[in-house]
């Protein structure tokens, strides 16, 4: 990751919480708060201005839904993370958000700190989330294996993930770095980060871990 600043807009109708994360955003250096929106209007006209590589949002917006804004945000501007930052810690509300293209979900009581680590998390090519709502990921993914792994296996033809995706899946799979697949396929680490981010994201999974599991499950590698 470069030493330029991580340039960041908030999304958040509570004014209480809207000051605190701005706060939160103005005193760490490395990064930048180029804007904040109050309402889904507010927040629409600023991802059309401004530049950003972190959108930290609400979910409960006064006109209109959160999740709107992950989905215009996540086809607009395909290189920006999106960061969810709610009360709402339960697995309806996380699965909507990671299916529509969030990076990240934390809960309001995380602390500055948490904040901070978790928005640099996400620029290196992770996906922070809450123990509560890791909890709940949890939940989904059982849900959607069924009684049996077998019974989840999908025709390789039918893999949501994209050849290139797939084969770095496979090396990740290996315990390759970032930096290594990315020497072994002639590719930039920073390449190689923005398809992971897609990769996690068909894949609704958070982690190294989760992502080669769930891929395993569903019969998209091989063993």
């Amino acid at each position: 990751m470069s030493n330029e600043q991580i340039s960041i807009i908030i999304v958040e109708d509570e004014p209480e919480f809207r000051r605190r994360f701005a706060q939160i955003i103005e005193s760490e250096p490395t990064m930048k708060l180029v804007g904040v929106a109050a309402n889904k209007r507010e927040a629409q006209a600023l991802i059309e201005k401004e530049n950003f590589d972190v959108m930290l949002i609400d979910l409960g917006l006064p006109d209109g839904n959160g999740i709107d804004l992950i989905r215009q945000v996540s086809a607009k501007k395909p290189d920006a993370d999106i960061m969810v930052v709610t009360v709402f810690g339960d697995e309806k509300h996380v699965v909507s958000s990671i299916e529509a293209g969030a990076t990240g979900y934390i809960l309001k009581d995380s602390t500055p700190a948490d904040v901070i680590s978790c928005i640099r998390l996400l620029r290196a090519g992770g996906s922070p989330v809450s123990p509560v709502v890791a909890r709940s990921v949890l939940r989904a993914i059982r849900n959607r294996m069924g009684p049996s792994p077998a019974t989840r296996a999908i025709d390789p033809q039918n893999n949501p993930l994209s050849a290139r995706e797939t084969e770095i899946l496979q090396l990740l799979a290996k315990g390759m770095s970032f930096n290594e697949i990315g020497e072994i396929l002639g590719i930039s680490p920073h390449t190689v980060t923005a398809h992971i981010k897609k990769i996690y994201r068909k894949l609704a999974v958070h982690s190294r871990g989760e992502a080669v599991y769930e891929a395993t499950q569903m019969g998209l590698l091989k063993h």
